[in-house]
C-alpha cells in the first residue's frame, strides 16, 4: 500500500527483464504519450517541486479522506441504531478484517515505491510489469482468503472476547464483507500503481466511486432495508466490486493490449519474483506488527466494558480519519522519493523531508486541536449514546500525542516506502511495538486502565518516529542499500 529491470539504482538491484518485441505503432505511441502525461508530475524541476508537491498532495488528501468518511457513515448509521451491538460487533470484526486485508497491504506499498523508482529511470515496460505481477498475486490471495473464511472466522472470534450478541453481530459483517476480498487486494495494486505514476486524479476517481457507492448502499441496506452489521458489510463488498470495474477501465485505457501481450512472458521472470518478494515480505512483517498493535488496542478496550470499547473505537476512527489525511502527503512523499531515488537525485531527499514533515505535523495536531476545543459537536455526529459521548472529554487529550508522534511516523513511512527500504520499516515498526507499546499494554491491562492504553498507544508512536527518522541521514547518502 513490484519489480523492474536489473540495473542498479543506487545498490538496489531487481530482476533482468528479457527484452520484448515492440508493440505495434498506435498501441506503443499511445503508451508513451499515457506514461509521459501520468509521470510528469513526478519528473518536476526543482523551481516547479512545491508546486507539484502540493498538487499531488491535495488530491491525494481528497481521494483518501473519502475511505474514512464512508466508515464514518458506516458508524453513523450503525452508532444510530436502537441497539448497540451492533457497532460494537462491527468494530470487533473491523480488527479482524485489518488483519486479513490490511497486511496485505504491501501489495499497495510495494507497488508504489517500485513504480515509482521506474518511473524514475523512464522505464515504460517495467512499471506495466510491476502492477501485472502484483495484480495477480493478488488476486491469487483474495481467492485464497475467500476459500478460508471459515476458519479465518472461526479462529478470529475465538481470539476477539466479546459478548455473545456483540459476535454475533460482528460474524453477520464478516460473512458478507469476506466475499470482496479478490476485489480489495487487487484495488490495493491499483491505487499504488497509480500513485508511482503520479497518476493520482485516478486514485481520486477511485475513490469516490467506491466510497460514493459505499455510502448509498448503507443508506439502503442498513436503514431502508434494516440489515444492520451484514448490511454494512455487504456495500462495502459491493463498493469494491464496482471500484475494481472502474480502475480496470482506467488501465485499459493507458494501456494497449499490444503492450500487454509483448509483456506477457517476462511477468514470471524467477530473479524478478525473487526481488518482489523480499520486498514484500518486508513490508508484510512491518504491517502485521502495526495492525497487531491496534488490533491489541482493541481488544484490550473490550476487557474493559462494551462502553469503552465503543468509545475506544470512535476515538480510533479519529484518528484513522487523521491518517487519512496525513497519508495523502505521505502518498505524495512516496512517489516523489521514490522517483528521486530513480533518478539517483538523492541531494533533493532533504528538501522532500522538509516539506512533507511540516506538512504532516501540522496536519496532525490540527486535527487533535478542532477535537479538543469542540468534542460535543464533532462526536456527535457519530453516535447519540450518551453513555460514550459523557467520556469523550476525558479521552480526547490524547489525540494530541498519538496523532502529533503519528504524524511524524506515517511521513517516515512513506518516505521509506518509496526509496523500498523494507528492512528499515520492519524493523521500526518491532521495535516500536515491543519496546514503545508492549509494556505500558501490559501494566494498563493489569490495572484495567483505558488511560493507560491510550498512554501505551501514545508511546509506540513515538516510538516508531524515533527509530525511523534516526536512520534518515543513511539515506542521504548515494549508494542506498538494497532493502
Amino acid at each position: 500500500m513490484a519489480t523492474a529491470k536489473a540495473v542498479k539504482t543506487g545498490t538496489f538491484r531487481v530482476g533482468r527483464e528479457a527484452p520484448h518485441p515492440k508493440c505495434p505503432k498506435k498501441n506503443g505511441n499511445s503508451h508513451k504519450r499515457n506514461f509521459a502525461e501520468g509521470t510528469a508530475l513526478l519528473s518536476s524541476q526543482r523551481s516547479n517541486f512545491y508546486r507539484h508537491f502540493s498538487h499531488l498532495a491535495i488530491v491525494n488528501i481528497l481521494s483518501n479522506l473519502t475511505v474514512p468518511l464512508a466508515g464514518l457513515v458506516d458508524t453513523a448509521f450503525l452508532g444510530h441504531l436502537t441497539e448497540i451491538r451492533h457497532f460494537a460487533g462491527v468494530a470487533l470484526a473491523t480488527v479482524l478484517f485489518n488483519y486479513i486485508y490490511w497486511t496485505f497491504g504491501f501489495l499497495r506499498m510495494a507497488t508504489t515505491g517500485m513504480t515509482a523508482q521506474a518511473v524514475g529511470r523512464g522505464d515504460r515496460d517495467t512499471v506495466l510489469l510491476i502492477g501485472l505481477r502484483n495484480g495477480l498475486l493478488a488476486l491469487a490471495i483474495g481467492i485464497l482468503i475467500v476459500l478460508l473464511q471459515l476458519p479465518l472466522r472461526s479462529l478470529g472470534f475465538t481470539l476477539l472476547r466479546a459478548a455473545p450478541e456483540v459476535a454475533d453481530s460482528g460474524k453477520a459483517y464478516f460473512d458478507a464483507l469476506i466475499w470482496a476480498a479478490p476485489a480489495t487486494l487487487i484495488n490495493y495494486v491499483l491505487i499504488g500503481w497509480f500513485l508511482g505514476r503520479g497518476q493520482s486524479g485516478g486514485v481520486l476517481l477511485l475513490s469516490v466511486i467506491g466510497s460514493g457507492a459505499n455510502v448509498m448502499l448503507d443508506y439502503l441496506l442498513i436503514l431502508r432495508l434494516g440489515w444492520e452489521s451484514a448490511g454494512a458489510g455487504w456495500a462495502t463488498a459491493a463498493s469494491q466490486y464496482l471500484m475494481l470495474l472502474v480502475g480496470m477501465l482506467l488501465v485499459w485505457r493507458s494501456v494497449g493490449w499490444g503492450q500487454l501481450r509483448s509483456l506477457a512472458l517476462q511477468i514470471w521472470d524467477i530473479s524478478a519474483l525473487k526481488a518482489d518478494f523480499l520486498l514484500n515480505g518486508e513490508i508484510l512483517v512491518r504491517t502485521f506488527t502495526l495492525i497487531s498493535t491496534f488490533a491489541l488496542f482493541t481488544n484490550l478496550s473490550s476487557d474493559l466494558g462494551t462502553v469503552i470499547l465503543a468509545t475506544n473505537a470512535v476515538l480510533l476512527q479519529v484518528v484513522t480519519l487523521a491518517a487519512y489525511f496525513i497519508d495523502g502527503l505521505a502518498f505524495a512523499t512516496e512517489s516523489f522519493a521514490g522517483v528521486f531515488r530513480g533518478q539517483g537525485a538523492t541531494d533533493r531527499l532533504m528538501q522532500l523531508l522538509r516539506v512533507s514533515g511540516i506538512a504532516c505535523l501540522t496536519s496532525g495536531l490540527l486535527f487533535a486541536i478542532a477535537f479538543l476545543l469542540f468534542p460535543t459537536p464533532l462526536f456527535s455526529l457519530l453516535t447519540n449514546h450518551s453513555d460514550i459521548l459523557d467520556r469523550f472529554p476525558a479521552y480526547v487529550p490524547w489525540l494530541l500525542p498519538v496523532l502529533g508522534f503519528g504524524s511524524i511516523a506515517y511521513m517516515l513511512d512513506g518516505y521509506f516506502l518509496g526509496l523500498t527500504q523494507g528492512r528499515i520499516l520492519r524493523q521500526s515498526a518491532l521495535i516500536a511495538a515491543l519496546v514503545g507499546f508492549m509494556p505500558m499494554a501490559i501494566v494498563a491491562w493489569y490495572l484495567r486502565s483505558s488511560h493507560l492504553l491510550w498512554l501505551a498507544l501514545s508511546s509506540f508512536m513515538a516510538a516508531r518516529a524515533l527509530t525511523l527518522a534516526v536512520k534518515v541521514p543513511q539515506t542521504l547518502k548515494a549508494p542506498l542499500k538494497t532493502p
